[in-house]
């Protein structure tokens, strides 16, 4: 196994046993995805909880759902969902679908938008796709591709009534998004329950816009933060590197 493989075995471990840590995960379900080739990506295996996922757990698989290594089943909506994006949005070399609670619960309003009326939002300003069609558990081409149309060139798709898909170049970047656009969920939630019924603070776009840019250009606080996370499951959950 080549040096890139184990990186991104090792990114994809740490992504989703800190994305559980958090309590961004539900079940057993969800998954993350990272490409390491043309057509081939590694994936979290179905039936296993993020908590306890180790880098020999991960998936490799192709466009055509085939696993090619690893010794657990697939997840089918896992295929459905990320082999489209993948095939269909180049930028999206990392995907992370979650159902965590705060995004998921602005899915779940009428017309839900994320609301630039905090700082953790305003790093979203012109990078959020929504799908406000429900269309049932995917579980089929049709579906899948439908999902990956509406993200269009975006790093992060609300999708109704089901949960939200941050999508990034590279595991620490899109884990960074994932973790804030989950805050500014939850901001934006406590806000709408304390404002009782008056209107949220209202940041002039010209501000959402520069903020949006100052914030892309700390992209050093991602790796940061991403290697932070590996050096606490080093010394909290020391078995998280282990291949089998």
């Amino acid at each position: 196994m080549n040096n890139d493989h184990v990186k991104a075995r090792e990114d994809l471990t740490a992504a989703l046993r800190w994305a559980a840590h958090l309590g961004l995960h539900e079940g057993v379900c969800n998954h993350f995805s990272i490409e390491v080739a043309p057509d081939r990506f590694l994936i979290n295996p179905q039936g296993l909880h993020w908590s306890e996922v180790r880098t020999g757990d991960m998936l490799l698989i192709n466009g055509q759902g085939e696993v090619l290594e690893g010794r657990h089943p697939l997840e089918p909506t896992a295929f459905f969902i990320h082999s489209w994006i993948h095939r269909l949005q180049p930028h999206a070399r990392v995907i992370l679908h979650t159902h965590m609670p705060h995004a998921t619960a602005i899915t779940g309003v009428q017309g839900g938008r994320l609301a630039w009326c905090h700082q953790n939002a305003l790093r979203f300003w012109g990078r959020v796709a929504y799908d406000d069609t429900y269309g049932g558990v995917v579980l089929d081409e049709a579906e899948g591709r439908r999902v990956a149309q509406g993200l269009d060139g975006h790093d992060v798709l609300f999708m109704a009534s089901h949960g939200v898909t941050v999508v990034g170049p590279n595991m620490a970047w899109a884990f960074d998004d994932l973790y804030y656009l989950e805050r500014a969920c939850q901001h934006q939630v406590l806000a709408t329950q304390l404002a009782a019924g008056r209107p949220l603070r209202a940041i002039p776009p010209e501000v959402c816009r520069s903020t949006a840019q100052q914030a892309q250009g700390e992209r050093q606080q991602s790796e940061l933060f991403f290697a932070s996370i590996k050096r606490l499951l080093d010394r909290d959950q020391p078995d998280w590197r282990q291949p089998h």
